[in-house]
């Protein structure tokens, strides 16, 4: 994906066992910083377009969850709960103590559980085309029927299956760089990388429970079209979160932010004024 390279970095960093990559939009002094985490199986690149539109006095930072991206694999027993505990260190180790959290599907459920973790990180929240619900038989059995899909037909049969069922028909038949993104971003994955994030959706805890004890702004946006995350599931964040805002974006599926950048763009700025984030 082109971008602003005198305005965004490509930074990597060393925790524990495995090195993040990440990429970073700096803001000299930063107000505030907002920390973006990709959905599966995508990576940091898809949050490029949000990283340019941020205002001057926010930094921006985009990571690579392990095993996507150039992030590496490390001991490669992957879980939410892992993904959720590898972010805050990250955060600890790249000095961001309070930070605005947005994270779409995946990143969503990280989001999540790295709130339950340790809340008093986090100054706000944006979950997008997300739930906080666990997988029931009927979808675990989804996934382990698509682990063998793909140990069976390799990543590019998977990937043109999710590019699919992903996007809204409008970015389908419109967006080529959005979805040539997606497929790129799913391609460099490895089937190992892609099976391990299927078990660890697969048995995700449910964080159901812990939506009361949410007490920072949160914004809820979904793509109106979005076939992966059902209104319904949002509307459980929505009624679980003190204060939550819900947006819904017409014409989008499940990745909103590439599907309409500049509505997304706009509805998290506003969010981050209203939060006094700006």
């Amino acid at each position: 994906m082109i971008y602003n390279k005198s305005l965004i970095k490509r930074r990597r960093i060393r925790i524990g066992d495995i090195s993040i990559s990440y990429l970073v939009k700096e803001a000299a002094p930063a107000d505030h910083t907002v920390v973006f985490v990709h959905g599966f199986p995508f990576n940091k690149n898809m949050w490029i377009p949000q990283l340019e539109a941020l205002p001057p006095s926010i930094r921006g930072i985009a990571i690579d969850v392990r095993g996507h991206g150039n992030s590496t694999t490390g001991h490669g027993f992957f879980s939410i709960d892992v993904f959720a505990k590898d972010l805050l260190v990250f955060l600890r180790k790249v000095g961001v103590n309070h930070t605005v959290l947005c994270g779409i599907s995946m990143g969503g459920y990280i989001a999540l559980r790295a709130h339950q973790i340790q809340p008093d990180t986090f100054v706000g929240l944006v979950l997008c085309d997300t739930n906080s619900l666990s997988d029931d038989n009927t979808a675990k059995q989804k996934r382990f029927d698509t682990i063998q899909s793909v140990l069976k037909n390799g990543k590019r049969a998977f990937s043109i299956g999710f590019v699919n069922n992903v996007f809204g028909q409008k970015a389908l038949a419109e967006n080529n760089a959005a979805v040539d993104l997606i497929k790129s971003s799913i391609r460099r994955n490895t089937e190992s990388s892609i099976c391990a994030t299927l078990l660890a959706l697969a048995s995700r805890t449910d964080t159901t429970d812990s939506l009361r004890a949410i007490s920072v702004p949160t914004l809820v946006v979904r793509g109106a079209e979005d076939r992966i995350t059902p209104r319904e599931q949002s509307d459980i964040l929505v009624s679980g979160i003190s204060g939550a805002t819900y947006v819904e974006i017409p014409h989008c599926g499940h990745l909103p932010n590439l599907e309409d950048t500049t509505r997304f763009n706009m509805e998290l700025i506003a969010f981050l004024d209203q939060i006094g984030a700006v």
